[in-house]
């Protein structure tokens, strides 16, 4: 396993300030980079130019972390931090930043989720609802079924009284290539239990998290 120590002016080197480990599976990252300068080739570009020379070795380790969703378990991740506790109103954690890979053409689409559920009996710690939308976001997506797992993760781990899920997100196939509209936003939504049969319990959400979307 490759491993490389980053510092927040760049360095590979260790320094002061906040440092971050990333993890690279070596065979994994070669056959990447392979793949990656016959694409330079077919695209016309010279990969032996000095501009270009790591530029396979960059892209398969940022396609890694791009998708390292695929090695998480959400379902563990609320399950590690699930406490008995007898509260039964709504939480909600909004404005969770989300960045993924649309399937279709493998180009980013980002922008925020607001998740809330009403606890029957368990509640589970406020940062592992944000890391349950990265570990399915860090992977290829479309984001209709992204919001459908984030629901259905916390649904049978929890299993509350209900769970909703908005997610409002830019598409860059929209606004890079295709239509090419720069201002469209896409809006998914889920619910369960109450916020499914309850319309005031659905609306106290809306309202909870309205004026706070992308």
């Amino acid at each position: 396993m490759d491993i490389e120590r980053l510092n927040d002016g760049g360095s590979s080197a260790p320094g002061p300030g906040y440092n971050k480990l990333e993890q690279w599976d070596a065979q994994r990252t070669q056959q990447l980079m392979q793949h990656y300068e016959a694409i330079l080739g077919l695209l016309g570009e010279d990969p032996s130019r000095s501009g270009l020379l790591k530029t396979p070795e960059r892209v398969a380790k940022s396609i890694q972390f791009l998708t390292h969703g695929y090695k998480l378990d959400p379902t563990s991740i609320l399950m590690g931090a699930r406490f008995a506790e007898d509260y039964s109103q709504m939480v909600i954690v909004k404005d969770i930043e989300l960045y993924s890979l649309c399937e279709h053409h493998m180009l980013p689409f980002y922008g925020k989720a607001h998740v809330a559920y009403i606890p029957n009996g368990y509640i589970t710690g406020l940062s592992k609802i944000a890391r349950v939308v990265d570990a399915y976001a860090r992977r290829l997506q479309v984001q209709e079924r992204l919001t459908d797992q984030i629901l259905e993760c916390i649904q049978n781990a929890l299993n509350p009284k209900g769970v909703a899920v908005v997610i409002e997100a830019a598409h860059m196939c929209m606004q890079m290539r295709g239509v090419q509209k720069q201002n469209s936003v896409t809006t998914t939504s889920a619910f369960t239990g109450a916020f499914m049969t309850q319309s005031k319990t659905r609306e106290e959400f809306i309202q909870l998290i309205k004026g706070h979307l992308v």
